[in-house]
Formats: structure tokens, sequence, C-alpha cells
């Protein structure tokens, strides 16, 4: 298995890049977010990897930390989730976002990544929060009512699943609040 390689960027595709590693030259799958990350052609770089082989495949994917790593490998562990949603998964979130995403029982959320149905999500859910020791907690303390609610309310007002996400991580929200307070709390932060 290789853990990770380090070499000079010799070309970027929208889904990956290729790395000189000893004049051999990988290519590697890569998240959107590593992508965007990676230095311009001719630079230096180290990715996390992982090596995915099936009986017709070797795929190397390649992450710029090992925490993206370790949720696209957990990722995998989920029946029914293969390497192109995990990946899809890593583009969407970051490794904290999906964190947060778990803790707060999201299935709207991960489910609006492409691939993703809400069977899936939910069973994403299931699996992940007691592997990755996430604990069972609303966004500060918010009832899962009133933040489902408020979740779906913002996105229905025309917001990205991904705004409606970080507005609402970043919202000081009660136990107490109701869905309007927790949907406006959530617009002060989506108008700064």
């Amino acid at each position: 298995m290789i853990g990770f390689v380090e070499g000079t960027v010799t070309g970027k595709s929208p889904d990956g890049c290729f790395v000189n590693v000893a004049g051999v030259g990988y290519k590697v799958s890569c998240s959107t977010t590593t992508l965007t990350a990676l230095p311009p052609e001719g630079g230096t770089v180290r990715l996390w990897t992982h090596t995915h082989v099936r009986e017709d495949i070797l795929a190397l994917y390649g992450f710029l930390t090992p925490a993206e790593q370790g949720i696209f490998e957990a990722l995998l562990s989920v029946s029914g989730v293969g390497p192109k949603v995990a990946l899809q998964v890593c583009s969407a979130f970051t490794p904290e976002d999906f964190r947060r995403t778990l803790a707060t029982d999201d299935v709207a959320g991960i489910s609006s990544v492409p691939g993703i149905g809400k069977k899936t999500a939910q069973l994403i859910i299931l699996d992940l929060k007691e592997k990755l020791h996430v604990p069972d907690l609303q966004v500060v303390g918010s009832a899962p009512d009133a933040l489902s609610k408020a979740r779906s309310a913002l996105e229905n007002l025309g917001y990205s699943p991904a705004e409606v996400r970080g507005a609402l991580s970043e919202s000081p929200t009660t136990s107490v609040d109701s869905v309007e307070d927790v949907v406006k709390s959530a617009l002060k932060v989506l108008s700064r």
C-alpha cells in the first residue's frame, strides 16, 4: 500500500492530478478541496493516499490532509458507498463540516451530494457517528425538529445546502429556540 506520494505536480485534470515521483508519474484522483489547494504545475506536493484495488482497476486517491483521507476511508466502510461517492462527499464537506453534519444528523445535507439518496445518507450517519467518535449533538443545542424545519426554510429561500450548513453551524442558538429564532439567527450569519 502507498501511504503518500511526494513529488512535482506535472498536470491537473477535473478529477485529479499527475505527480512525478522520482521519474514515475502517478495519476491521483482528488477531491475538489484538494485540487484547488494544489500548487501550480512544477510545484512540490505531498498527498496522503488510499490505494483502491478491484479485479478490474487499480486507482490512487490523494488528499492534502490525513483528516480528509480518514473521512474518505471511513466512507468506504459504509455499505453502498464506493470511492467515487466518497470523493464527492470529500468535495462537498471539509472534515470538520462532515463531522458536524454527522453530529446534527443532517440527512438532507449528506443526501445533497450527487450519488447519495436519503437512505444512504441515513446509513452513513448511523455507521460513521460511532466509528468517528462523533458526539450525538444538535447545532448548539437546537431541537432536531426546529433545526430540520429551519434548514428546509432556508433552502426554500434559495440558499444552497452548503450555505445553510455553514450558517446553522455559526448561529448562536439554544435548546428553547423556535424555528423562527433559528432561521433569524442563520439569516444574520448569511447576510454578512
